[in-house]
Formats: structure tokens, sequence, C-alpha cells
């Protein structure tokens, strides 16, 4: 009985065993604290405070969205319409990844994730290989704009390039990638037919106020975002939340954002450290292939958006770096911090798991397919 009232006294301990990447750099954190200890304003520079509002506001709308049962009734509409698992499969990827470009790859998969969750869950569509082909997506259709993620909206602008020039520069790369992730998506999904289960078909009811007001929200977080203001969008999100649907802030993936405010913490200071400023000064970032390794495995070491801001004066070629920050996305979870957000709205056991199974084997062919690429059209 004792045990048993521990665990219920104690909900947030029993999740945090599992929240193993939160643990993981929230060690790294106070271990380089305490190493190299730095002023405060570098730790609120490292924070990136604009990034997590940003991200908190986006899950306040969605989850609104979740709440209304809107997603549910797109989801209906959406698997009566398709026939073939291959067919929902990619058109789903399809979509991801022509949203992230206008959009950019966290809203995309903010959007696209629920639905396929809600798809999966009235049909015999798999939730968590969907998942994992969706990061994949985001990570593919975001390279071809310079909006489509922090990494290319930082060169682009550093670079002072016209929006179609960099557009056009990367295409080959951003082809590639899609091409790959649509041949992976056919054969990875089963040949079946679409099943839909019908006692799951039923009985959801679409809130229409809390539908308008969660796609307002998100209309204006993501306007918010684009100008700077992340921080205030997010408490404008906040109040009238808290007031007409108070449980959607109850269900919000508060560990989420307790593990990506870590995560920029650790990196971070990781990448500020004198060794690896004096380690990135005996590379010789003119040679193409030393430019390209290193965007990608300072992607898999640091996340592709600290990778950037590491290389960005180091790089004499910018289209370069953006190719190689945005193939390092692939491989391991944080290579890009969607992919965490992908598995994270999914919810599926065994999603770290799976997704490494065929991330990184995919980022290894297809960094080979892109440098080969990228050389002929160079």
């Amino acid at each position: 009985m004792a045990a048993s009232n521990n665990s219920t006294a104690h909900p947030w301990l029993n999740r945090l065993k599992h929240e193993w990447l939160l643990l993981l750099f929230t060690a790294l954190t106070v271990v380089l604290a305490c190493i190299d200890p730095q002023p405060w304003a570098r730790y609120k520079g490292w924070l990136q405070l604009p990034t997590l509002c940003g991200l908190l506001g986006l899950m306040i709308s969605i989850q609104g969205i979740r709440d209304s049962g809107l997603v549910q009734r797109m989801a209906r509409m959406l698997v009566a319409r398709m026939h073939s698992l291959r067919g929902v499969g990619l058109l789903l990827v399809s979509m991801t990844a022509v949203l992230s470009m206008v959009l950019t790859n966290d809203v995309s998969l903010f959007l696209m994730v629920p639905l396929t969750v809600a798809i999966g869950g009235m049909s015999n569509l798999p939730i968590l290989r969907m998942a994992v082909l969706e990061a994949l997506a985001v990570n593919a259709g975001s390279t071809l704009s310079p909006i489509g993620n922090p990494q290319n909206l930082l060169i682009w602008q550093h670079a002072q390039m016209p929006f179609l020039q960099f557009v056009g520069s990367l295409l080959p790369a951003a082809a590639v990638m899609f091409v790959m992730v649509a041949v992976l998506t056919w054969f990875w999904l089963p040949k079946d037919r679409v099943e839909l289960q019908a006692d799951k078909l039923d009985g959801h009811p679409v809130s229409v106020s809390l539908a308008l007001l969660s796609l307002v929200s998100l209309a204006m977080m993501v306007m918010m975002m684009e100008h700077g203001h992340a921080p205030l969008g997010a408490l404008l999100l906040v109040i009238p939340f808290a007031l007409f649907s108070w449980r959607t802030l109850t269900y919000i993936d508060w560990l989420l954002m307790a593990t990506f405010a870590t995560i920029f913490l650790g990196l971070g200071h990781f990448a500020a450290l004198p060794v690896v400023e004096h380690a990135l000064d005996k590379i010789d970032f003119t040679q193409p292939l030393a430019l390209y390794l290193s965007g990608i495995i300072g992607s898999q070491l640091i996340s592709n958006v600290p990778a950037t801001v590491l290389l960005l004066d180091r790089a004499q070629n910018s289209v370069a770096l953006a190719v190689a920050v945005n193939v390092g996305g692939f491989g391991v979870v944080i290579g890009s911090l969607a992919n965490l957000i992908a598995l994270r709205l999914a919810k599926q056991p065994h999603g770290m798991r799976l997704f490494h199974e065929v991330s990184v084997p995919f980022l290894l062919v297809c960094a080979v397919a892109v440098y080969l690429v990228m050389r002929l059209a160079a």
C-alpha cells in the first residue's frame, strides 16, 4: 500500500525515470557549469528563450486543435478517401515536406503528426513508422527553403543571397533527400489496404469555438515568431486558454520543454568551450569535403543549429554549409531537434530505437548521394 501511495504521490518522478535525454543533458549542463563557469548573460543567450516560447505557443495551439476534435474529423475525411497504406503514407510525407517549406519544420510536424496519430487510431496505419518518416520528410522539405528551418534562415541572412538563388542552389540536395524519403516510405510501409476500425470512427464531436480559438492562435503564433515576438505571442496564447480551455494547458508536454532547455544550455556551452574552438582552427574549411563532413559530424554532436552558428563565420561557401547541416539533421535524434518533436508527438513505445535504426543508415547513404550530386551540379 505504501508503495502504491508513493507511486501516485510522485507521478513526475516516475516519468523522469524514462526521460533519459532530459537527464543526460541536465547532467551535461551541470558538469560544464562546474568546470567552466560563465556569466549569467551567456547562459541566457544559450537558453534561446524566444525559441522555447515559440515552441510553447505551438504546443498550446496544436493541443487546442486536438482537444477540439478537428484533427479527428480531418483524419476521418482523409482516410475514407484513401485505399492503400502506401498511398496514405506518401500523401502524408509529401504534405509534411511541402508544409515545412513555408511553415518551418517544427510547425509542419505539429500539424501533421497529430493528424497521423489520429489516422492510425482509426485504421491500420503504423503510427511510429509514419512519425519517423515525417521527421525525415521535414528535414528534406525544409532544406529547400530559406525560411524552412533555423539553420537555413541563419545562413540565408548571413550570405545575403536572393531568395530564389538560395532555393535553386539547394534544389539538388533537397530533391535527393525527398526522393530517398519517398522510396523509403513506399518500401517500408505494408502493401495492405487501409482497414478502418468502425468502433473508433464515431462519437467525437467538434468544438467549433475551441477549434477557431486554436487555429487563430496558431496563425498568430507563427506570425509573432516570424517577427521576433515569440515570448509575447506565447503570453497572449496562455491567457485565453487559461480562461476558456484551461484543461488544454494541463496536457502540454512540459518535460519536452525542459528537455529542449537543457539541450540548448548543454550544447551551447559545449560548442563555446576553448577546446572546441582550437579543434576547429585546425580544419581547412576551404576544402569542400572538410566543410561537408564538419557540418554533418558537428550536427550529430551538437545538433545542426548550434553547428551552423559554430561554422558560419568559418565557412566561405554558404551553400555548402547549408547542404552539410541539413544532411546532418538525419542520423542521431539530436541532429535536428525536429526529430525529437516528431517522436514526442507520436508518443509510441520504442520510438527512439526505431528512429535510430532507420535514420542512421539513412544518413550514411544520403550523405554520399547528396555529396556526389552537389559535386556534379557545381
